[in-house]
């Protein structure tokens, strides 16, 4: 498994959150300054609350632009193998039924979800409680998250 094809995919689904951040932004401060909504009264808060909408979707464009920005710093740096789970890899969990999930333990972005060939593949931050129970494992080390044992067959 290639994590750069993986940090891709992930960067493309972020980039399609940011498509859609600035898309509401941009919708919020056309509200927020039109004429219609302009105060008739005191107790006319429509046009203040759009500003207040607009002011927190300028926010999230920029929070959305930051995840971006973490994940292409991932994207530049060296690629480790035979490590424990840290930050920018990809774990392979199998379950005591054989259920097997796939997690990428990234700077931010948690609960992002991704398809790379078969595997589907959920982003977790260092502050996740699994990340927290992850992060120094090896291959072959046993976890337990919640009521389940999970084995770690592989860190790539």
């Amino acid at each position: 498994m290639n994590k750069k094809v993986i940090v891709g995919n992930i960067l493309n689904a972020l980039e399609a959150g940011l498509v859609a951040a600035v898309k509401a932004s941009d919708q919020a401060h056309e509200t927020a300054t039109h004429s219609e909504n302009k105060a008739e009264n005191k107790f006319d808060t429509l046009g203040l609350e759009a500003a207040y909408l607009a002011h927190g979707q300028s926010q999230r464009v920029l929070e959305c632009e930051a995840e971006i920005a973490s994940f292409k710093l991932i994207l530049e740096s060296p690629f480790q193998e035979d490590t424990a789970a840290e930050l920018g890899s990809l774990v392979q969990l199998e379950d005591s039924r054989g259920q097997k999930r796939s997690v990428y333990i990234g700077p931010c972005s948690g609960g992002v979800r991704v398809r790379v060939g078969e595997l589907d593949i959920v982003v977790v931050t260092p502050q996740a409680p699994l990340c927290k129970v992850l992060l120094g494992k090896m291959e072959g080390d046993e976890i337990e998250f919640g009521q389940v044992l999970e084995v770690i067959i592989e860190i790539i």
